[in-house]
C-alpha cells in the first residue's frame, strides 16, 4: 500500500512538473509571433527589393525555397528555383526591373507563415526589349516556411490590380 502511495505521489508529481514546463514554452503562433515574423519578413524584402533592382538573381533566390512556386501575371507558373532564376534573368536581359513591396499583414503558427501585402513594380526597357515600360500596382500573397532555421519564400502570388491594355480596349469596344 505504501508502495502505490509512492507511486501515486511520483505520477502526480511527474503530470503536474510537464505542465508547469508548457506554459514556459515559447508560444509560436498568435499576434506576437506574427508581428516577430513580420519584421524577420519586412527584412527579406527589403534585400528582395535592392537585389531586383541590381539584377541579382542569385541573391534573391537566396529567399526562396527550392520547390518555390512563383506565379506571375499573365504568365505559367515558376516551378522550382532553377526554373525561377532562369526566367528572372531572361527578364533581366530586357530592361531594369524595381519593385516596392509593403507587408500589409502576416500570420504566423509554427514554421509557417503567410504574408499579405501591397506592391508597386516599375518596368524600364533597355532597346533589346519585346515590351513597353510597365507601372503596375497590386496585392501579393506569400507563404513562407521555416527551413534550416531561415525563413524562404514557398509560394509567391502576386495579383495585378491593373487591367492588361488589350482587354481594356476589347471590353470597351464589346468585342
Amino acid at each position: 500500500m505504501k508502495n502505490q502511495i509512492l507511486f501515486l505521489l511520483t505520477v502526480l508529481l511527474i503530470a503536474f512538473s510537464s505542465c508547469q514546463k508548457s506554459k514556459n514554452v515559447d508560444k509560436q503562433s498568435g499576434i506576437e509571433y506574427s508581428n516577430k515574423i513580420k519584421e524577420i519578413i519586412e527584412e527579406k524584402n527589403a534585400e528582395i527589393e535592392v537585389w531586383y533592382s541590381a539584377g541579382l538573381i542569385d541573391s534573391v533566390a537566396t529567399h526562396f525555397a527550392d520547390q518555390s512556386i512563383q506565379l506571375p501575371p499573365n504568365q505559367p507558373p515558376l516551378i522550382g528555383i532553377e526554373n525561377f532564376k532562369e526566367a528572372w534573368n531572361q527578364n533581366f536581359q530586357i530592361g531594369e526591373w524595381e519593385f516596392d513591396l509593403n507587408t500589409q499583414q502576416v500570420k504566423a503558427d509554427g514554421n509557417l507563415a503567410t504574408e499579405f501585402g501591397t506592391y508597386t513594380l516599375s518596368f524600364s526597357p533597355n532597346e533589346n526589349s519585346p515590351i513597353p515600360a510597365i507601372k503596375d500596382k497590386g496585392s501579393y500573397v506569400v507563404l513562407w516556411e521555416k527551413i534550416n532555421d531561415d525563413w524562404k519564400v514557398v509560394w509567391d502570388a502576386p495579383v495585378s490590380q491593373m487591367p492588361i491594355p488589350n482587354m481594356m480596349t476589347d471590353s470597351i469596344s464589346g468585342e
